[in-house]
């Protein structure tokens, strides 16, 4: 969940004060701050008590079974603070709204209003206040994350039809933002002292061909490189269908860029890429892969796989565990497969949920072993960590590497930090001991 705690509950120019609480994904954290910098513009109380508000704003999430749960949740906890207090207005919006807004409104008819993705002017309106031109939204962003990082989204929706994927169905399709407009945003990002940008978009790599009619993700990083500021530039979901050549190159030979790739292949068989309707091939995937590994030695490669999808065998899955075992990605997660309406995979024959649970466990349990074995190897080493917190009661700060993007990989534990230590810095640790998904280290005296 994001939240954010800019002014006081109470607030002097008479204006209610909002809570927004936000579930999901990094593109959902981008769309909650937009939201937020509006509110902000327009002198709304911004606060991080959902019990001091006088509005909930839900912005959901409706991408897995899981992630829907969590929405209605997130929904009934609001609701029921509203029993408490009848002048609560309660807000939904975001995926799950967009997708379920006839069901949810039959099933919690209490809520005040439902709004879909990005129905920022819909908000405002339902408040009865200003919202700027829809060019101009990210000129008032309000940053929610650690203020030294920030997601920058690059594009919306998506043109893929992958057979299990329900996001076309609740973000439309593929639509680029302007070249230059990404840009502005990251030179405002820049001046306000940010010094590591995420893209994120359904599909990075695809940027740009539905606004230009070809690929610009390379133009775009080429420009975002020479923004001065940035120390690290993340790029996340690289399609392997779209995935440029060209791209490598320019990674390698960056200096802001970092060496860390997200590339979501969810299965390596042949037979099931054709079920999940995924395009390409097992060889295609492995030779991007090997590219990488072998013109960017220390390249980081992440990926996301998907079990228990219809029709995956036992043979399938013991390919797919062989693939992990010898291909070793340095970050991985994983999904159980998930059905959803109206996508291709949800008319096939599943497979049974047990099976898919069993088959879950054990890709995890060989990725923590990988995963346990690559940390090891950083024992007694000297490298760079950015910190994002520091705990000053235990003296403990908690950092990445670049081969670690904030709250889904890997962490770096500082102990005997120093009470001058400061979040946003680099710093050189020693690594003294490791864990499956932890390095503990002591600082370096400079």
């Amino acid at each position: 969940m994001t939240t954010i705690d800019k002014t006081a509950a109470n607030s002097p120019n008479g204006k209610k004060s909002v809570h927004v609480t936000t579930l999901g994904c990094s593109k959902n954290t981008y769309d909650s701050e937009i939201l937020m910098g509006q509110l902000q513009m327009n002198h709304v109380p911004i606060i991080d008590s959902p019990e001091a508000a006088d509005i909930i704003i839900v912005n959901t999430c409706g991408f897995i079974y899981p992630a829907k749960q969590e929405s209605i949740q997130a929904i009934l906890e609001a609701l029921e603070l509203k029993k408490q207090n009848h002048d609560l207005k309660v807000l939904v919006c975001g995926c799950l709204s967009s997708r379920y807004s006839h069901e949810l409104r039959k099933m919690i008819p209490e809520v005040d209003q439902y709004f879909g993705t990005e129905d920022f002017g819909g908000i405002m309106k339902y408040l009865g206040l200003e919202k700027p031109a829809q060019e101009h939204l990210f000129e008032s962003r309000l940053i929610s994350t650690k203020p030294h990082f920030a997601y920058l989204k690059i594009s919306e929706g998506c043109n893929h039809k992958c057979a299990f994927c329900s996001i076309p169905l609740m973000r439309g399709k593929h639509r680029s933002r302007p070249l230059e407009q990404i840009v502005d945003e990251a030179q405002i990002l820049a001046s306000k002292g940010v010094r590591e940008i995420i893209l994120v978009a359904q599909d990075t790599t695809f940027y740009g061909l539905d606004l230009y009619r070809k690929q610009r993700i390379i133009d775009l990083l080429s420009i975002l490189d020479q923004i001065e500021g940035f120390d690290w530039i993340r790029l996340h979901y690289t399609y392997p269908t779209t995935f440029q050549d060209e791209l490598i190159d320019l990674i390698r030979d960056s200096s802001r860029i970092v060496h860390y790739i997200d590339i979501p292949i969810q299965h390596i068989t042949d037979r099931m890429l054709k079920i999940m309707k995924r395009g390409g091939t097992s060889e295609r995937i492995c030779q991007i892969l090997a590219n990488l590994k072998s013109r960017i030695p220390d390249v980081a490669l992440r990926t996301t796989l998907i079990v228990g999808h219809p029709g995956e065998t036992d043979e399938d899955f013991k390919k797919l565990i062989h693939f992990v075992n010898e291909f070793r990605f340095d970050r991985l997660g994983a999904f159980v497969y998930s059905p959803e309406e109206n996508t291709a995979a949800y008319r096939l024959k599943p497979v049974p949920t047990e099976l898919a649970e069993l088959r879950y466990a054990e890709l995890m349990e060989v990725q923590q072993n990988i995963s346990r074995e690559k940390n090891r190897e950083f024992v007694g080493k000297k490298i760079t960590v950015l910190v994002d917190e520091i705990e000053l009661p235990t003296r403990t700060a908690f950092g990445r590497t670049y081969a670690d993007s904030p709250e889904i990989d890997n962490e770096v534990i500082i102990e005997n930090f120093p009470l001058s230590g400061k979040t946003g810095q680099f710093y050189r640790v020693k690594i003294d001991r490791s864990a499956e998904y932890e390095l503990f280290g002591t600082l370096l005296e400079e």
